[in-house]
């Protein structure tokens, strides 16, 4: 594995474990609203679990999860994003997810067509003796 695809894969886990933590202290710290289980379970489904699927994608080189971690956080994410405080973390780890699974992406195809320009070098010069 190369080191370009490492850094896509601990991206995602620090995200994750990121967003994990803010939504701990969203729910149970929020220095901004009154304690309340209003936006609990919105945030658990909108929040949390995109992000125990962005580590646990990224933890087992599931690409495809990690899109889906980002595409099912996004919304909420954006609005947070735009809010004042420290919430607005949640709009960069959710990003954080996909420019992770960019990474990852590329860093797939370069080593596949590292192995096939190695492929076609080795037959051409097995070709030429």
């Amino acid at each position: 594995m190369s080191k370009i695809y490492k850094f896509g894969q601990v991206l995602g886990i620090i995200a994750g474990i990121v967003s994990i933590v803010l939504w701990f202290i969203l729910v149970f710290a929020n220095p901004y609203a009154p304690p309340g289980n209003g936006p609990i379970i919105t945030t658990f489904v909108m929040l949390f679990l995109p992000a125990c699927l962005a580590t646990y994608s990224s933890l087992k080189s599931k690409q495809a999860l990690l899109l889906i971690a980002f595409i099912w956080s996004l919304p909420i994410s954006l609005y947070v994003y735009f809010t004042p405080g420290i919430f607005f973390f949640f709009g960069i780890t959710s990003l954080l997810y996909l420019f992770s699974y960019v990474i990852i992406f590329v860093s797939q195809k370069i080593t596949e067509m590292k192995k096939i320009r190695q492929n076609s070098i080795s037959i051409s010069n097995t070709g030429k003796k």
